[in-house]
């Protein structure tokens, strides 16, 4: 029987250097296709009257164009959200997460920072919404920390 493994690129022990979030505006590529197709529905459209393929462009540029409406410079970085979220609450940072998630209809990437305070056992967590877009904080949450955390 064999072992059950992760795929090599999923490796993390083999990681080299910091991960780097990929750009949204490479949403930009799959708009192109289908403006492309849309362009080829167009065309045989106007060869042969099918309403399908009239219909078939419309759906297609109105895909392509929300796609192109959605793909969002990534301007503030994770490590530039930290230090944001950092400074907008009201303890020093010990223990900090990043993730990146999309709000609203057109897909606007938000940072969302989980922050600890540096005690150790932290007292305090905060939950900063950055927009990643412009860096603007949307919404700050700060709590006494409810967790229980065993001296080891």
């Amino acid at each position: 029987m064999t072992e059950d493994q992760l795929p090599q690129e999923l490796d993390v022990t083999a990681l080299v250097g910091p991960y780097v979030f990929p750009d949204i505006r490479r949403r930009r590529i799959a708009a192109t296709l289908y403006a492309i197709i849309a362009a080829g529905c167009v065309a045989g459209w106007a060869i042969s009257q099918n309403g399908g393929l009239a219909a078939a462009a419309v759906a297609l540029g109105l895909i392509a164009a929300y796609y192109v409406a959605c793909a969002w410079p990534l301007r503030v970085k994770e490590l530039d959200a930290l230090v944001a979220a950092g400074a907008s609450v009201d303890f020093p940072v010990g223990h900090a997460s990043a993730q990146l998630a999309w709000r609203g209809l057109l897909s606007r990437p938000t940072w969302r920072l989980l922050l600890y305070s540096a005690e150790d056992p932290p007292k305090k967590r905060g939950l900063v919404e950055l927009d990643a877009v412009d860096g603007t904080v949307l919404h700050t949450t700060i709590h006494d920390n409810p967790e229980d955390w065993p001296e080891s």
